[in-house]
Order: C-alpha cells, then sequence, then structure tokens
C-alpha cells in the first residue's frame, strides 16, 4: 500500500531550502504538491548552518557574488525575488535577526526558526512532506512523470530537483540530481568543493603547530578573486572566511597570495615607527599588529632578525615590509565535500530556462538551487538563490 498520493500536481525531490520555498510557492497558487526527501527530518543544512544560527541572506546580494559558467543566468530570479523579499517572509514571521558583519543577517536565536518558517508556509499552502524516502526511479510519460519510491509510486505534472551538491555528505548530500541531468541527457559542468578549508603539507604544518587558533585579517588573493576577511590557522592547514572565500577561485598547484596587513603600506608604517620610536624592537612594533605567536611565526618564515629600528635603514625596512606584507604559499588541497559548504559547477545552466527553472530539453522537469551550476559567496548569498530559484520554478511547476 503506497504512503503516498498516486497522483499529484507537483513533486518537489528535496526538503532544503529551495525545495521547501518552491513548495509553498507552487501550493499557494492552488497546486497539490508533494515534496520528497531521503533524510529523516527536513532542512538539515539549515539547521547546521551559521554556527547554528543560519546566514539566511545578504543585504548586498547582487549577480556579481555568484560563480557560474554562464554569469548572466542568475539574474532573472534574483531581480524577481530579492533579498528584502525574504527580509519581509522573517518579518512576518517575527522572526527576530541581526547583521553580523558585511551584510550577512542571522537569526538571533537558532536555525530552526527559519526551517519553521518553510513549514509554516508549506502548511498553510497544504504541501505534503514525506521523509524517509528513496527514490528508485523517474520516467517520464506522455504528461508528467512516473517516480517510484520506498514509499510507493507517484504520478506528477510537475518534477523539481532541489538536491542539492555534494557538499557535506554527512547531511545526507549525494549525486542524485546530477544522475537526473544525467537521464534526462544534461551537461554538467564539472564539480568541485567550495567554500571549504586548505590543507596543508606536513612540513608548512610542522611550521605552524604553535599557530592553530590564531587568526588576523588579511586580503586573500587567486587568480581574478580576492577577499579582505578574517585568516584562522587550524591543525589541519588554514581557514576562516578568507579562505573559504578565496578557495572557489583556488585550483591544485597555484599560490595563493596573503596581503598580511591590508589597507595598510607596512614599509611606511615601519619607517614611521623608526622615526617615532627608535629604539623599539622589530617584533615588539609588530606585535601591534599581530599577535606574538604570529609576529614570531613570520618573522621565522622570513628569516628576519629582530633588532632595535634604528639598526634598519630605509631601504631594509622597506625590503621587511614588503617580504611581511605579503605572504605567498601553495596549499596541498582543500577538506574536500567533507567540510565544503557548497558545491561549484553541476547541472549546466544553458540546459534551463533562467526565467522558470524549467529544462529546455523535457518539459514539466526543474532544477533549482545548489544542483544548478550557481553558486554563492559566502555569507548568506546561496540561501538567497536558494529562495530565489525556488520561487521562480514555484511560480510556473
Amino acid at each position: 500500500m503506497s504512503d503516498l498520493p498516486l497522483q499529484t500536481d507537483v513533486l518537489v525531490i528535496g526538503a532544503g531550502a529551495a525545495g521547501l520555498m518552491c513548495a509553498s510557492v507552487a501550493g499557494r497558487r492552488g497546486r497539490s504538491v508533494l515534496v520528497l526527501d531521503h533524510a529523516n527530518k527536513v532542512g538539515k543544512k539549515i539547521l547546521m548552518s551559521g554556527g547554528g544560527r543560519c546566514n539566511f541572506t545578504n543585504l548586498y546580494t547582487a549577480p556579481e557574488n555568484f560563480y557560474s559558467r554562464n554569469p548572466h543566468f542568475c539574474k532573472s530570479a534574483l531581480a524577481r525575488y530579492t533579498q528584502w523579499d525574504f527580509i519581509a517572509l522573517v518579518e512576518k514571521h517575527g522572526i527576530p535577526y541581526h547583521e553580523k558583519t558585511l551584510g550577512q543577517l542571522f537569526c538571533d536565536n537558532k536555525s530552526r526558526d527559519i526551517v519553521d518558517l518553510l513549514l509554516s508556509e508549506c502548511r498553510d499552502s497544504r504541501v505534503q512532506i514525506r521523509t524517509r524516502c528513496s527514490i528508485f526511479s523517474i520516467e517520464p510519460q506522455e504528461k508528467g512523470f512516473c517516480v517510484r519510491t520506498s514509499l510507493g509510486e507517484a504520478h506528477c505534472e510537475s518534477l523539481v530537483i532541489a538536491t542539492g551538491g555534494l557538499s557535506i555528505p554527512t547531511m545526507g548530500a549525494t549525486g542524485f540530481g546530477y544522475e537526473v541531468a544525467r537521464q534526462f541527457a544534461l551537461n554538467i559542468i564539472d564539480t568541485r568543493p567550495a567554500l571549504v578549508p586548505f590543507t596543508l603539507h606536513r612540513r608548512q604544518l610542522e611550521q605552524q603547530e604553535e599557530l592553530p587558533g590564531s587568526a588576523l585579517a588579511v586580503a586573500a588573493s587567486c587568480d581574478a578573486g580576492s577577499f579582505n576577511e578574517q585568516l584562522l590557522f587550524t591543525h589541519r592547514g588554514l581557514s576562516g572566511p578568507a579562505v573559504l572565500q578565496i578557495s572557489s577561485h583556488w585550483r591544485e598547484g597555484r599560490a595563493v597570495d596573503f596581503d598580511l596587513a591590508p589597507g595598510r603600506d607596512l614599509a611606511q608604517w615601519l619607517g614611521e615607527q623608526r622615526a617615532e620610536r627608535p629604539n623599539i624592537h622589530l617584533h615588539n612594533a609588530l606585535a601591534e599588529l599581530w599577535s606574538k605567536k604570529l609576529v614570531q611565526y613570520f618573522l621565522q618564515q622570513r628569516k628576519i632578525a629582530s633588532l632595535p629600528l634604528k639598526q634598519y635603514t630605509q631601504v631594509k625596512l622597506r625590503d621587511i615590509g614588503e617580504q611581511l606584507q605579503h605572504w605567498q604559499l601553495v596549499p596541498a588541497g582543500t577538506e574536500g565535500y567533507r567540510t565544503a559548504e557548497v558545491t561549484l559547477g553541476g547541472v549546466d545552466t544553458d540546459e534551463i530556462s533562467s526565467r522558470t527553472m524549467e529544462c529546455r530539453k523535457q518539459p514539466g522537469l526543474y532544477f533549482i538551487g545548489e544542483v544548478l551550476d550557481v553558486t554563492g559567496w559566502l555569507g548568506g548569498y546561496n540561501f538567497q538563490w536558494a529562495w530565489a530559484s525556488g520561487h521562480a520554478a514555484g511560480e510556473v511547476a
């Protein structure tokens, strides 16, 4: 006996941010909607996001904050469902929130508030949700699809794939969405972990064994990307917002440049310090910018002796400043999908309508959220893409 309705207008596979948004919007139009997820509960990645407080959007969301082979694809959906639209929904549900930094909005309380918001919207739209449901097969029919699952068989007119990417498999991430795309002969842009910490080679780790937990503001640069954020030293390598951001630009074998004194000309500053305090030792002067541990590490890295500033020539101080300001290293790799916040690449957007999220080759089939080749910066941008793409599909599916 099937636990599923035999017939539904819209079947959404994936009960995450994009899937639940899409379901509530479609249900509000009077469509019968069924959401299926293989996990034991909905919105797992929402619950763990933002340190448990969910960075649910960003005040400064714009198309420029996203990576895709087609950078224009995200514009339509983001313009039609903006950060202000989702903020209005948050306020409608009375959820207290705050801006943490750089436009990042977080719940004052818990991420659960956002999941409850989505479930409330789904209840109001009479959406049915089933968890612990495995999908066995999807078969296109003359009108719609037949979906065979562990809970029975369901027929739908519109099928929405909202299964996310490969990041954080412990939260239930799988490659299911890409398998569906391949079934319907859609192109897949190569995937890779993004917003992910760097790992370092053993010798690099040995050199910084005293530093895990230390942090400083940097400007991290690689290829065309540059981000002013915090760098954090870890037992496995490097993390912090600056590293997570630049990881989307990094490729194996490339060097990453860290400006350790962003917004400052370190050579000029050292010259000023020498004029004002000629007897202060170099390491004590630098300790006003970085922790003592970091100062010792950077001086050892560059084999720079700490002397009273008056003992350095202006040329030598400039050389020291330039050496210390720019720290380059080649990471061994990344921590991979295990800790990556999102997946770069995915279903080729050339296969999808930017207005409706519908597959061009297969009418009635939609792809939304992270499964698509659209990846946002760190800071709430990926959630805004989930809301916007889910809303776009929900308006027409």
